[in-house]
């Protein structure tokens, strides 16, 4: 045997090994064979399912058109007997595809000792995100009961006695810059689930411009790389869930508002979904798949600004006149607001009752105190200043921030009313220039940054080598 005929097994025995793995897609429709059934093989790897092609013979024979006269199709004419002598080589890209489901490989179950404990969740969000103690609390919990759900779902099996746990999805409530989004992604590092992360502000309702609903289980099977199996154990986060509250005094149809709210009920509740496979958007040459959200946990976070004053003014009707009366200026200094919040204060926000049913846990987050902001910066493991001391450490030059320093920047972060997404703006605009000059002089050692040169009354301490 040559060379050439060793290539060529090679390429065929590879070719068998992708069409057993892989499932045929229909050439016209972008079906599966899983959903179009047995395909019909052309050369060149195309496949046409029976539908398609019953249609083109259709066309041909009730017609009389004969296709043989349009440029790029100069086979269509011939008899399927004579498709064999057309040339092999000949290769149709294929746009997408798509694993078979084996049936000897049972699926894969979860365990009791793959259920992280909540204190083991708590103590390892600790180690990244600085306060926030009550929220991480029941975010643990959240999470530790969920898991222990979908366990008992795949024990239970088709037993019908067993018993059904309705699932908890959470709504976080924070103002900007309070660690909502961070949380999540932190959370879902830790778990090692897939992660999809959608904005509520692009969604809208079905048939108008923007993504529909199911373009947020289409990113979350994109994250599990389109493992359906995977991809219904994942956390959705959906931000900027405030946005989605009913318009208030519009006359226009509002079709991102609470027609998204409506929408969202059947995810959040549990429901099946097709949903296209690599691909936001349905169109005809994706190919689909279908996917259950009864085990996907769902997180909507919001700023929710405004709420406060609506929290305010429930709480100021229940004060009275008297000696144990309570002062109606009590709550208006009172930084976490926030945690006083109920669903009636919501209903008023904009949210429908419906959808506040379908996330019963309730999680709210503090407003990040100077004290705090001053940890932010150097005490969790992904810190803003261990980042800029890595950097620095590349030029063998030690970074050092001086306390008044830190406090000094956590001052100017609450000015901003952006949370801690200032600090790392604040630092931006101060370690432009030193890090910009400090590859200039190789005798350069250390770098001690203090409050006067944040203040612009001076400059860095700077200590040469030796």
């Amino acid at each position: 045997m040559d060379e050439k005929e060793i290539q060529n097994s090679d390429v065929d025995k590879e070719k068998k090994d992708d069409e057993q793995e892989y499932e045929k897609i229909c050439y016209v429709c972008r079906r599966p064979e899983s959903k179009a059934g047995a395909m019909v093989s052309m050369p060149g790897g195309m496949n046409l399912c029976h539908d398609c092609m019953q249609k083109a013979f259709d066309s041909v024979t009730q017609g009389g058109l004969d296709l043989s006269k349009i440029p790029g199709m100069p086979y269509m004419n011939l008899n399927l007997n004579d498709l064999g002598s057309l040339n092999k080589d000949l290769e149709i890209p294929k746009k997408q595809k798509i694993k078979k489901k084996s049936d000897k490989e049972p699926k894969k179950q979860m365990e009791r000792k793959d259920i992280p404990a909540p204190h083991t969740v708590r103590k390892k969000l600790d180690e990244y995100i600085i306060g926030q103690d009550q929220a991480k609390k029941a975010i643990s919990v959240a999470v530790y009961n969920h898991y222990k759900r979908v366990y008992l779902a795949d024990a239970a099996g088709k037993e019908e006695d067993a018993i059904q746990i309705e699932k908890s999805n959470i709504l976080m409530i924070g103002p900007t810059g309070s660690g909502k989004t961070y949380l999540v992604k932190t959370l879902a590092r830790l778990l090692d689930v897939p992660l999809a992360i959608a904005d509520a502000t692009s969604l809208t309702e079905a048939g108008y411009i923007g993504d529909d609903i199911e373009s947020v289980v289409s990113k979350l099977l994109s994250a599990a790389d389109n493992d359906v199996e995977r991809a219904e154990r994942g956390i959705i986060f959906i931000d900027e869930i405030d946005k989605i509250a009913k318009k208030k005094n519009t006359s226009s149809r509002d079709v991102s508002g609470e027609s998204v709210q409506q929408e969202l009920l059947k995810l959040l509740e549990g429901s099946t979904v097709e949903v296209p496979v690599g691909a936001n958007q349905k169109n005809a040459m994706t190919p689909m798949t279908t996917i259950r959200t009864d085990n996907i946990l769902f997180i909507c976070g919001g700023a929710f600004p405004d709420l406060e004053d609506i929290i305010k003014e429930r709480l100021k009707e229940k004060s009275s006149m008297g000696f144990s009366a309570e002062l109606k200026d009590k709550y208006e200094k009172d930084a976490n607001i926030l945690s006083r919040v109920t669903n009636e204060d919501l209903r008023k926000f904009g949210m429908i009752p419906e959808f506040l049913g379908r996330l019963p846990i309730t999680v709210t987050l503090e407003s990040l105190t100077k004290e705090l902001l001053v940890r932010v910066l150097n005490e969790p493991r992904n810190a803003i200043l261990k980042q800029y001391q890595k950097l620095l450490e590349l030029d063998e030059v030690k970074l050092v921030f001086e306390d008044d320093a830190l406090e000094w920047i956590a001052e100017e972060a609450i000015k901003k009313k952006t949370g801690a997404r200032a600090l790392r703006a604040i630092l931006e605009s101060f370690m432009l220039d030193i890090m910009y000059e400090i590859p200039k002089d190789p005798n350069i050692g250390s770098v001690i940054i203090t409050r006067a040169y944040l203040d612009k009354n001076g400059g860095p301490l700077i200590q040469m080598r030796g």
